[in-house]
């Protein structure tokens, strides 16, 4: 691990905070709660040795790496006590703001135009301040309301440099620790890379929202801020402004005045298509990314972090959604197995046993229990300790399902979400066909069978010419052969040098009764060599047998 001067203060920076939070109760807590072990999860936070505004404030202090890592943790009740989540969900909205004639300078810069010229009104003071960037609100020359995102100074080139320390800290964690190599804590660092420089292109995003709203726009209830192209760079994301309210700020008397159950249900239609059609996915729906409109419609807003599925993943996630919704642990494991890499040492009997009974266990649950995303997440855990690895989109899917188990808490404490799966799934499922039936996939099915029918008859000429002269074969993937009867032949080779050193001993013990004019330290000289052969033989035999046979 390379360590270079100019980074010596970011490995400070970090193995001080791991020092401090390493030992703390808080960390045997959390790690507890998310292997799922018993422990007591209602801890207030006087138990514990740091205070929630204490770890934001460490956060803060670490970057706005570490600060984007505070704000997924925030969306993760499995892990952590409410007064710690509440402090961690302030990095979403308390950020320290860039000073507006830095907010200036970028604008005119990306735009390349004053920004008098391309906007009416510019608010100086942010609605929003985050990580990456913030917002502020704006009006076009034509009086339309717009949300500016402004990207931080720099960001791109701190992400960079974090990341980069980071890698190799885990890299060298996963070469030197088994918990480290068992998580692929590398594997989850270049995830997290990925999605991180996905963010910090705007462009990207103004794509992303595009798409969304493109293919959502068949819910009435849901709508997604298109953004104004003329004024969107790298960036700089100008998009319409939408005025509502997030989820988690919801007054009781407002749904009390509303029957708000309609709406999750469409919510959760929404994701369904999302996932199991599209592909595409909004992939972090956390409560600060999902708002009430005041005509009370759902706004799906930030659309930096998205997920691709490909057919064939859809269709698994499909197979699981199915299974998770019907309480079938043995089908889950099925899926989950056929989606997962499994290794020698994999203990696939008690990983089917301990989800199956994840999956009982967890009948029957309302959505303010919050455990269809928590399952996905417990279910990771026990495929990595039992050896399999699970492909990164079951993450994905959990931590969807974790962020909604969330809003529809909010928004219908009592709404079952694993019914509302089952009742959506076949209408999804319906869609999805009629999207197969489409002129160009069955154009491609019918080429693919025009070429099935050209080959056909030459294939069965071949077979069956080989059947008639008696050439036809099987190759089966057994054991090998070679590897086996080498085996023999090592076995067979090391019993006969035995015999041989053995009667070497014996034939040199015999020559010591002999007379001989040629003697060694008062010996018969030709004894003492036979017995030096002998154990010089024997210890070569006894080194490899122990040392370099597998």
């Amino acid at each position: 691990m390379a360590v270079l001067p100019d980074n010596l203060e970011r490995y400070r920076k970090f193995m001080g905070f791991m020092l401090k939070y390493w030992n703390s109760d808080l960390f045997h807590q959390t790690a507890a709660t998310a292997l799922d072990e018993g422990e007591d999860k209602d801890h207030s936070q006087d138990d514990f040795d740091q205070t929630p505004e204490e770890l934001v404030e460490d956060l803060k202090k670490m970057g706005p790496t570490y600060i984007k890592m505070g704000q997924l943790l925030s969306t993760r009740p499995d892990l952590l006590p409410d007064a710690y989540l509440k402090a961690l969900a302030t990095l979403q909205d308390d950020v320290p703001p860039i000073p507006y004639q830095e907010v200036h300078a970028i604008v005119e810069e990306e735009l390349g135009t004053r920004i008098s010229k391309a906007f009416s009104h510019f608010e100086e003071e942010p609605l929003a301040s985050a990580s990456i960037g913030q917002v502020h609100k704006a009006s076009l020359r034509s009086g339309k309301p717009v949300a500016v995102k402004v990207q931080r100074p720099g960001i791109r080139k701190q992400f960079l440099e974090d990341l980069d320390t980071l890698k190799e800290l885990a890299e060298f964690a996963v070469k030197h620790t088994k918990v480290a190599r068992k998580y692929a804590f590398d594997d989850v660092l270049e995830e997290l890379r990925h999605i991180l420089l996905q963010e910090l292109d705007y462009n990207r995003e103004a794509q992303n929202l595009k798409t969304l709203s493109r293919n959502l726009s068949g819910y009435k209830r849901i709508t997604v801020p298109q953004p104004i192209m003329d004024y969107c760079t790298g960036k700089v994301l100008t998009m319409e402004f939408i005025t509502g309210t997030k989820i988690t700020s919801i007054s009781p008397l407002k749904k009390i005045e509303n029957d708000l159950s309609p709406l999750v249900d469409e919510l959760v239609d929404a994701y369904l298509k999302q996932l199991i059609t599209d592909g595409f996915v909004h992939a972090d729906p956390h409560p600060g990314n999902v708002q009430l409109t005041d005509d009370n419609k759902i706004a799906l807003i930030d659309l930096g972090m998205v997920a691709r599925f490909t057919p064939n993943m859809q269709e698994k996630l499909l197979r699981l959604l199915i299974a998770l919704s019907q309480n079938d642990g043995e089908a889950c494991a099925d899926v989950l197995l056929s989606m997962s890499e499994v290794t020698e040492e994999a203990d696939v009997k008690n990983f089917r046993t301990t989800i199956n009974h994840l999956v009982m266990d967890s009948q029957h649950t309302r959505a303010k229990e919050m455990q269809t995303g928590r399952l996905l997440i417990q279910m990771n855990r026990v495929a990595a300790n039992n050896g399999i690895h699970i492909s990164v989109e079951v993450n994905i899917l959990g931590k969807i399902l974790l962020n909604m188990d969330q809003i529809v808490a909010v928004l219908e404490p009592e709404f079952d979400l694993r019914k509302a799966i089952r009742q959506h799934v076949n209408k999804v499922m319906r869609s999805k066909m009629y999207d197969e039936l489409k002129p160009e996939n069955l154009f491609g099915i019918m080429l693919q069978t025009k070429n099935l029918a050209e080959n056909l008859p030459d294939r069965l000429n071949k077979i069956t010419d080989n059947l008639a002269e008696n050439k036809f074969r099987v190759k089966i993937d057994a054991i090998d052969e070679k590897r086996w009867t080498d085996g023999f032949q090592k076995v067979a080779n090391r019993i006969t040098l035995g015999i041989i050193i053995a009667a070497t001993i014996i034939g040199a013990s015999m020559l010591m009764s002999v007379p001989s004019p040629f003697m060694i330290l008062g010996y018969p000289g030709l004894a003492i060599i036979f017995f030096l052969i002998a154990a010089i033989g024997g210890i070569l035999l006894s080194y490899h047998i122990l040392f370099k046979d597998e």
